[in-house]
């Protein structure tokens, strides 16, 4: 069982991820990676000696193609299971404008009018959903 925390502030070396809970023009915006069915936020791993934001800035782009936005940090969040706990850096997008969607692994993005409720809808049913939750209620959305 995975459990999601929160956190103000963690030692920057133990952030692994970053994720954007993405906007454009009032709608949420999910990806649907090539291999699978389901959707998740923009978002991934960090390279070594990346900063997280120019993480968070380049998985942006990588999977939306957005190229004019606003970016938000939010908060710390952790996934604990049974082995580890692993920590990543919450944002907020707002998207302006869009580029042609990079030809990497994303197969295409989808605009929603509310992030979706059923949990077969996401990749990472567990974590995801929450995440959109502390997004509504930091930004009052």
């Amino acid at each position: 069982m995975l459990t999601v925390n929160f956190y103000d502030s963690v030692e920057d070396s133990l952030l692994k991820f970053s994720v954007m809970v993405s906007r454009h023009n009032g709608k949420w915006v999910l990806c649907r990676h090539k291999n699978r069915n389901t959707y998740e936020w923009p978002g991934g791993h960090r390279e070594p000696d990346e900063a997280i934001l120019d993480c968070a800035k380049r998985e942006l782009w990588e999977e939306t193609g957005a190229v004019k936005y606003n970016l938000s940090p939010i908060c710390v969040y952790s996934v604990v299971d049974e082995q580890a706990e692993t920590f990543g850096m919450l944002y907020f997008a707002e998207i302006f404008e869009f580029g042609p969607l990079p030809q990497l692994e994303i197969e295409e993005i989808e605009f929603f009018d509310e992030p979706p409720q059923e949990p077969d809808t996401w990749t990472y049913s567990a974590i995801q959903p929450k995440l959109a939750a502390k997004i509504k209620e930091v930004l009052n959305i």
